[in-house]
């Protein structure tokens, strides 16, 4: 138990890095507090934590992260999935859809979460990063969920066609906002859109209504503040009931819009 108590290591974090160093499950590692570390895992877990005191999340160590029960493989190739995110599906998965189209993708969270409860939907991921889409796919092999992935930027790739729903969790952080020095590792073009964080937003906004089909929706996550500019971006758009959902911790999340 005594490796629990790594200084700078919140210990929830630490009983992950030493079950995934071990290969015991977390709850072995409670149970046998006993238990010593062979030389190779001790090893491994020492570097475990080295990493993770430089600041690297817990989840780039681990290789994977839970997302609407779903797990997925995660590198720094793509953005680690938040909770926060899953109130993005919640909604989604309150509307009707035969076909959905996920904007910058990354590891295919959104588009294979969808999937997943909606089995016979027709569901494409856009991603303009060729790395980030290797990750997506593998993704969705090894969960057996069959998505389109098609690369490119936002509609770029689509062509003419129109979808029941469209869905993005993109870019949404200011350029130089102090909190991107936590996010160093994360690839900062996932974060970044322009001097106000808004630019992908408006791309998506501006473009959207010649993708959705009659009734159907525009779902964005954003950012803690910005939903009065996003729902002005959408209603300028011309799309209708145009709304804002709050996430648990209260923050309006999530914009969107009806064609």
């Amino acid at each position: 138990m005594e490796a629990l108590r790594a200084p700078g290591i919140e210990p929830r974090e630490a009983r992950l890095l030493l079950a995934a160093a071990s290969g015991f499950s977390e709850a072995a590692v409670l149970a046998y507090p006993e238990r010593s570390l062979g030389a190779e895992d001790e090893a491994r877990f020492v570097d475990f934590l080295s990493r993770r005191r430089r600041g690297e999340p817990v989840a780039y160590i681990l290789g994977h992260k839970e997302f609407y029960g779903l797990r997925l493989a995660v590198n720094r190739a793509v953005l680690i999935p938040r909770p926060e995110t899953e109130l993005l599906v919640d909604l989604a998965l309150a509307r009707d859809f035969q076909s959905v189209a996920d904007l910058g993708t990354g590891c295919g969270a959104l588009a294979l979460a969808l999937k997943h409860q909606r089995p016979r939907a027709r569901v494409v991921a856009v991603e303009a990063s060729a790395a980030a889409l290797v990750v997506g796919k593998r993704n969705g092999a090894a969960l057996g969920l069959d998505i389109e992935w098609c690369h490119g930027r936002w509609f770029e790739p689509l062509g003419a066609q129109s979808f029941d729903l469209i869905v993005a969790n993109p870019p949404y952080v200011a350029a130089g906002d102090p909190h991107l020095t936590a996010l160093a590792f994360e690839p900062q073009e996932a974060l970044v859109s322009g001097a106000d964080g808004l630019d992908a937003i408006r791309d998506i906004a501006a473009t959207a209504p010649e993708h959705l089909a009659a009734g159907a929706w525009l779902l964005l996550e954003h950012g803690k503040g910005q939903d009065p500019a996003v729902r002005g971006l959408l209603e300028r758009a011309g799309l209708e009931e145009v709304q804002s959902w709050p996430d648990l911790a209260g923050i309006a999340r999530v914009s969107g819009g009806r064609r």
